[in-house]
């Protein structure tokens, strides 16, 4: 049996848009790979709201996704597949970063892969960079974290994909399949979150 980690903010962690509650494990992005995949693989989630590729925030502290890599990495080891799906929250005004700054924070958490021996054996386990849904029409609450993100946003599949092929990761450009969030503008509903759990699946069985 191989095993996935699923690590990513609110969308892997599956956030209905509607009344903020969470999607059932089936309708959430990694329980549909989970399903496509079959019994031969077992998925792990590691999704949390408000987590960053690499900063931490006065909002949300204690979610910088680089701080909390490491001991998940060696909590959930042997991994065969590390999945990211981070960036999103990234893109808010208020921590000022450019697209290559996130691109980057990336790139520091793929290296940790790398470095971890978290992999099978103790090797490196196959890595998969996920760049974020567009952002769509907030909504009033998400206006105040996002008003102005969206170019951002828009500019980091470009980033990560350059990232991913300097880091030895598979890259999957989660636009193309995922539209923006219609309720909130930011979190994908129950067709977006299959249709991006679809391509996952589709990225590593490829």
């Amino acid at each position: 049996m191989k095993t996935i980690l699923c690590y990513g903010d609110s969308i892997a962690w599956g956030h209905n848009p509607v009344d903020g509650s969470r999607f059932p494990f089936e309708q959430r992005w990694p329980g549909v790979l989970q399903t496509k995949l079959g019994n031969d693989y077992r998925v792990i989630e590691e999704g949390l709201g408000g987590r960053t590729v690499a900063t931490d925030s006065w909002i949300f502290p204690n979610r910088d996704g680089r701080a909390m890599l490491a001991p998940i990495l060696a909590t959930h080891a042997p991994l065969d597949w590390v999945i990211i799906q981070l960036g999103t929250n990234d893109c808010g005004p208020s921590f000022r970063l450019s697209v290559g700054d996130i691109a980057f924070g990336c790139a520091t958490l793929l290296w940790m892969v790398q470095k971890a021996g978290a992999g099978p054996g103790g090797g490196v386990p196959h890595m998969l960079l996920v760049s974020p849904p567009h952002f769509g029409k907030f909504s009033p609450f998400m206006d105040l974290f996002f008003h102005g993100a969206e170019d951002t946003c828009r500019g980091l599949a470009a980033a990560y994909a350059t990232i991913a092929e300097e880091c030895g990761a598979r890259f999957l450009d989660a636009a193309k399949y995922v539209p923006p969030g219609p309720v909130d503008g930011v979190h994908p509903d129950a067709n977006g979150q299959r249709r991006l759990g679809e391509a996952i699946a589709d990225a590593i069985g490829s």
